[in-house]
């Protein structure tokens, strides 16, 4: 199966002076620079109206036009997975996702995805890239997620994403105390020593991150988070890099900091809470057939729910 690729932008200021190819790889990363390279060689991608040459340094400024095709693995069989279907049409579905589900068959996870639920649930979105799938959530987070199910529906909604026009809002529990909110711009990228990891880097990409008080705890704060960029753990990762990583975190959450005097039961919940807690409360768009303004939310998952309503003697 070959999905049809369509990206535009244009190339920001501050990447004046890099080569086309490293500039297009700082645009679209979710395509290696290998295969971007690719489709400028063979004339797939127009800057200003023209090909280029992979290595001619850009200016900043040139509007860019990828028109490809990208070979995707078909092989993914549907699989009959529950789904919590918040909203559907003809256009879109719009899906709560629990933690523990895997979003994209990977290596350790070939079978038992999102992507295998909803070709069960949707056969026709074997015809869409993906299964429709347009943006992700790490297995262990929970919560909304769009789907596109229809290729014009996909088009519009990647743009959207690229655009940066789609709302995200989590609720995300971490250590420590915050006093106010705040935004977090800190590049993110693939961690220098550990390759599974991702950390903030010089080297690595855009990322900021937004985030405001929900409730605060002793030693905890409950925060309201959105993102104007969508890197990968990108959350998890700035929040850590602030000092106060979430709760459950087994990647970036370090030794967890408990208050002292807490009483036992409460002790071991927060100690062993078996994941990030990180839910995807809301999500927002416009639909992409009507241009209407939708949102959707999604109520915390039970074991965030119990979790806060334990805690409810640590609030201030």
């Amino acid at each position: 199966m070959r999905e049809p690729i369509r990206l535009e932008a244009e190339i920001p200021p501050e990447l004046q002076g890099l080569r086309l190819d490293q500039a297009l790889a700082r645009l679209f990363p979710d395509y290696s620079r290998s295969r971007l390279t690719q489709w400028v060689r063979s004339g797939q991608v127009l800057v200003d109206g023209r090909p280029r040459k992979p290595r001619e340094p850009v200016l900043g400024g040139e509007q860019v036009r990828v028109e490809a095709e990208l070979e995707v693995d078909d092989a993914v069989a549907p699989e009959p997975i529950a789904l919590d279907i918040v909203y559907r049409d003809e256009a879109l579905l719009v899906v709560n996702k629990p933690a523990g589900l895997v979003v994209h068959p990977a290596a350790g996870h070939a079978a038992g995805t999102l992507q295998n639920a909803l070709l069960h649930h949707d056969p026709g979105l074997a015809q869409v890239p993906r299964a429709g799938i347009v943006h992700r959530l790490d297995k262990d987070t929970s919560g909304l997620m769009v789907v596109a199910r229809s290729i014009e529906a996909h088009h519009d909604l990647v743009a959207q994403l690229q655009a940066r026009s789609v709302r995200r809002e989590y609720l995300a529990l971490v250590q420590g105390e915050l006093v106010a909110g705040g935004t977090i711009e800190a590049p993110i990228g693939r961690h220098p020593v550990d390759r599974k990891r991702q950390a903030v880097t010089e080297a690595g990409r855009e990322a900021i991150t937004h985030y405001r008080i929900e409730r605060r705890y002793t030693g905890y704060t409950l925060l309201r988070v959105s993102l104007e960029t969508g890197r990968t753990h990108q959350i998890r990762v700035h929040m850590a890099h602030v000092h106060h990583p979430l709760v459950g975190d087994p990647v970036y959450g370090g030794r967890p900091r408990i208050p002292r005097g807490l009483e036992a039961g409460l002790r071991e919940r927060l100690q062993g809470f078996p994941r990030q807690a990180l839910h995807a409360q809301r999500l927002g768009l416009l639909h992409p057939q009507t241009g209407e303004e939708m949102q959707w939310e999604a109520p915390l998952p039970q074991d965030m729910a119990e979790l806060l309503q334990a805690m409810e003697p640590l609030a201030q």
